[in-house]
């Protein structure tokens, strides 16, 4: 461990400050949220209150930083490398070898696969899944050097761009995200894939560049190939999805009130 954890109630995943009076019937010492501190500060790892169950479980070889906010239930594998600042919220799953940077957000509910990297700049909104191998990027044009000579800064430079996942989105295995792109929710993008540009929420992306394939619905059930007729309906579980049409073509959206 680089740094040392303390009980201490931090930033929750959407990045608010936490409330400065508990919710009435929760005592203010029952928050199980970790903030990694720095070893300055003194003090083992702790969490108050409330049974270790409900605690973050971190493996011993995982490395967090300080100013990393871990929530409730989440469960940190071996060998993940968190730097700070950054946040990932409660009942999460972090799979072995993954690599955080710092800068990035994660909100609740969020499955990591093993040996993942998330750069700098990335906001990941709840229930999405990140296969095994899947590789964020932020530069378009990065050089190890900004002269001749001079080594370049090893934080992101300004010009480093942002990426949001919504949603409910599942990335499939070994895909690529390339950097400033927004990834609609509940898209879905294939194995291998190499995004590029947005996604449309529904989309179901594949190759090499990423493009539309088909769609599918908040359950993970194909709708139809890309010309998609409306009214489309999942047969599995029978929501139901209105298309319309924008500058980038077929854009769905469910008729009735998501999950």
């Amino acid at each position: 461990m680089s740094g040392r954890r303390s009980a201490r109630s931090g930033r929750g995943a959407t990045g608010a400050p936490p409330a400065e009076h508990a919710p009435a019937g929760t005592p203010a010492d029952q928050d199980p949220t970790i903030v990694v501190r720095p070893p300055s500060a003194g003090g083992a790892a702790t969490v108050r209150g409330r049974a270790a169950a409900d605690a973050p479980h971190i493996h011993p070889t995982a490395i967090i930083e300080p100013g990393v906010t871990i929530g409730p239930q989440t469960a940190i594998a071996d060998g993940v490398h968190v730097r700070g600042p950054s946040v990932i919220g409660r009942e999460c799953i972090v799979g072995e070898k993954t690599y955080i940077a710092d800068g990035v957000t994660i909100a609740d509910g969020v499955k990591i696969n093993t040996h993942v990297h998330i750069c700098s700049g990335v906001t990941i909104e709840s229930s999405v899944m990140i296969a095994a191998g899947v590789v964020f990027t932020n530069e378009r044009y990065p050089r190890a050097a900004d002269y001749q000579g001079e080594g370049a800064a090893p934080s992101p430079m300004p010009e480093a761009l942002k990426t949001v996942v919504r949603i409910g989105t599942t990335i499939g295995a070994g895909a690529l995200i390339g950097p400033g792109v927004d990834i609609g929710p509940w898209a879905m993008v294939g194995m291998g894939a190499v995004v590029t540009r947005d996604v449309l929420p529904h989309a179901l992306m594949v190759g090499a560049p990423a493009r539309v394939a088909g769609w599918v619905c908040v359950c993970g059930t194909p709708l139809g190939g890309a010309a998609v007729a409306a009214p489309a309906e999942c047969k599995r579980c029978g929501r139901r999805y209105q298309v319309t049409y924008g500058p980038r073509g077929r854009i769905l959206s469910a008729l009735e009130p998501g999950p």
